[in-house]
């Protein structure tokens, strides 16, 4: 099945709540009420409470209680009340297979998405922006194993051997779990920068525009799959991927000089998981 005929299985595509649509069009244009926007966040009780436990958890600090969706975008600014929506609105659309580890792959994308965020502002990228493209960024392996069942244990069965898994996809579907969440991330009316940063995030430099993002993404999971491993900061810088950052301009000193002094970091979306 190629990606299109995938994509004309509308009626499995996940459907994400309307305020979380509207939300995804404020990437693209400065031209919207912040006031209407929370309000409309309030008329949905689900969205709405897991939103308010999110913005009150210890990650975000607000000096007050937020009791209310206009709250969260008074105390914490708007760019963070979207990517809390966004966050709880997609893990809450996103059915999973049976036998599916929903959980840690939500928690492995929070992983991406947090050390995105992080590394933003070294290579002067905007930091929510790099946190909702890393959540995003293997969302195509899910949307496989939901679609095409038996195709996807092949594929599984072959990476269990020792295979890629975006080199087994491209061989045996003609497309990768990238290209599959950048289709996806288009639409649902991502800006172009985040569906081509899920889309070259394997591979950063065969993107001829937008590769920022990408770049910034492949570094994220880079520096995720180290602290998996447990590698230490020397293993750890040893093979980071350095030609990827000279390509984005990213600040490559002062980061590993920073990276070195971190311990880990925190998503901030760890109380979604306990719905899943």
């Amino acid at each position: 099945m190629n990606l299109e005929s995938l994509f004309e299985q509308t009626h499995n595509l996940p459907n994400i709540p309307k305020v979380v649509q509207e939300l995804i069009s404020t990437f693209n244009s400065d031209d919207f009420s912040m006031e209407d926007i929370a309000q409309k966040i309030s008329m949905d009780p689900v969205l709405t409470a897991k939103v308010l436990r999110l913005a009150n958890s210890a990650h975000y600090g607000a000096s007050r209680t937020v009791a209310s969706t206009s709250d969260a975008s008074v105390l914490l600014g708007f760019s963070t009340l979207r990517t809390l929506v966004l966050a709880s609105g997609i893990t809450g659309a996103i059915q999973t297979p049976e036998g599916f580890d929903r959980k840690q792959f939500w928690l492995d994308n929070f992983g991406i998405a947090a050390i995105a965020k992080w590394m933003a502002p070294y290579c002067k990228q905007d930091n929510e922006a790099a946190f909702t493209c890393g959540m995003l960024s293997n969302i195509g392996e899910l949307l496989i194993q939901l679609l095409l069942p038996s195709e996807s244990k092949k594929i599984h069965a072959a990476v269990e051997a020792g295979g890629k898994l975006h080199e087994v996809e491209e061989a045996m579907l003609g497309y990768t779990y990238a290209d599959v969440g950048a289709e996806l991330a288009r639409r649902w009316k991502f800006p172009d920068e985040i569906a081509a940063g899920i889309k070259f995030h394997i591979n950063p430099e065969t993107a001829k525009d937008n590769h920022n993002l990408a770049g910034l993404i492949h570094l994220s999971v880079y520096v995720y799959t180290c602290q998996k491993q447990n590698l230490n900061d020397e293993e750890t810088l040893a093979g980071f991927p350095k030609d990827i950052a000279k390509q984005i301009e990213m600040d490559t000193d002062k980061a590993l000089e920073d990276l070195q002094k971190m311990d880990g970091i925190e998503s901030g979306m760890e109380s979604l998981l306990s719905d899943l």
